[in-house]
């Protein structure tokens, strides 16, 4: 089954034919012109026979991969709130993807869905009643699709089998999370009702006093700036005023003082939650790296494997500087405790898989 993938982000939609794990083509277009992106894309070829959309929020309902109809997509736009920087221009992109191949089938898959392992231990809030059971207050978890993945593949990597591996996956890039993947599973994540939460992100606050944005309101701010400043003006942007991390990077070796303070303070939050992820699974076999930073910034991982050689883990320098994101590969020293890795996310081959599924042979 010839499988067109969807991924919609706030700023691009990314687009991949696979036939199996082959990928016949690849691009990315703007979101508003996603349907005349998607005819350009596919001129010249076959129409897909599934097509797989890339959706971040879940909530309690979806709980895995689902065909869409109208009044899916209803349901999943009602879930807005909850992710507003990505799941209206997924749903956006999913109705001008639906328009342009009106007769071929279309199935959502979450990021959701991976994490619906986690343990009530990992995803209970400690709030009212009423704030869980009557309006799902909980932690859901993020990045899903890109830590399955990572799993599976760091498995491969090192040869052995999924089950008796504690792999912590640090999905790093504009928004970043980590998860701990015991035996194959999620069983603890860092983000949580929102995307919001966690580490530090490009323009995301990740994790803070929940007393904070009270504060602020009751201090005259509009709560919903509040929340917008949260989600687009904090992170490292609200740090340096520059929200890639290798303009950071380059700051702070310039000697900038708010860009070498961000990345402490970065770096000081991943290797934090690090560790709670490995006292999660009760230790550590490896670390892999994914995500647009941890796939191609060398120095970002050293930052987060500075200071966690309790653990055990160990980065071999030349073999962190080779690592460009080109290929998948270990980082760590022969005979290391924990093994690193660097494992390209490939989000679109779990779609893939997920719309073969749903739709049948």
């Amino acid at each position: 089954m010839r499988v067109l993938v969807v991924n919609a982000g706030s700023s691009s939609v990314k687009l991949a034919l696979l036939d199996g794990d082959r990928t016949e083509r690849s691009d990315s277009v703007a979101p508003d012109e996603a349907a005349d992106g998607l005819e350009r894309f596919l001129d010249g070829t076959d129409p897909p026979d599934g097509v797989g959309h890339r959706i971040v929020h879940g909530g309690r309902e979806f709980t895995g991969p689902v065909r869409l109809d109208d009044d899916v997509l209803g349901r999943i736009a009602d879930l807005r709130t909850l992710a507003p920087l990505h799941q209206d221009p997924a749903v956006q992109t999913v109705r001008r993807a639906r328009s342009a191949l009106p007769d071929v089938a279309h199935v959502a898959c979450f990021d959701t869905t991976f994490h619906r392992t986690l343990p009530p231990a990992a995803h209970t809030y400690a709030v009212p009643a009423r704030w869980r059971d009557e309006l799902g207050v909980r932690r859901y978890g993020f990045h899903g699709l890109a830590h399955e993945w990572a799993g599976r593949r760091t498995a491969a990597l090192l040869g052995r089998p999924e089950g008796e591996l504690r792999t912590v996956n640090a999905h790093l890039g504009s928004g970043a999370s980590l998860c701990a993947i015991h035996g194959g599973v999620s069983v603890d994540t860092t983000m949580g009702l929102t995307p919001t939460a966690g580490l530090v992100m490009g323009t995301r606050s990740g994790d803070l006093d929940p007393s904070v944005p009270l504060w602020l309101a009751a201090r005259g701010l509009d709560p919903e700036q509040v929340a917008e400043d949260l989600d687009l003006r904090s992170g490292l942007l609200g740090l340096t005023g520059r929200s890639d991390a290798r303009e950071v990077e380059d700051a702070a070796g310039r000697g900038e003082p708010d860009a070498v303070t961000a990345l402490q303070a970065w770096a000081h939050r991943a290797r934090a939650e690090v560790a709670a992820m490995a006292a999660a699974m009760g230790g550590i076999d490896a670390l892999t790296f994914s995500g647009g930073v941890g796939e191609h910034q060398p120095r970002m991982r050293a930052r987060v494997a500075e200071g966690l050689g309790f653990l055990g883990v160990e980065i071999d320098q030349d073999r962190n500087d080779a690592a460009l994101g080109e290929d998948d590969g270990i980082i760590s020293p022969a005979g290391c405790a924990v093994a690193s890795l660097v494992v390209t996310a490939r989000e679109d081959l779990v779609v893939a898989e997920q719309v073969r599924a749903v739709l049948g042979p």
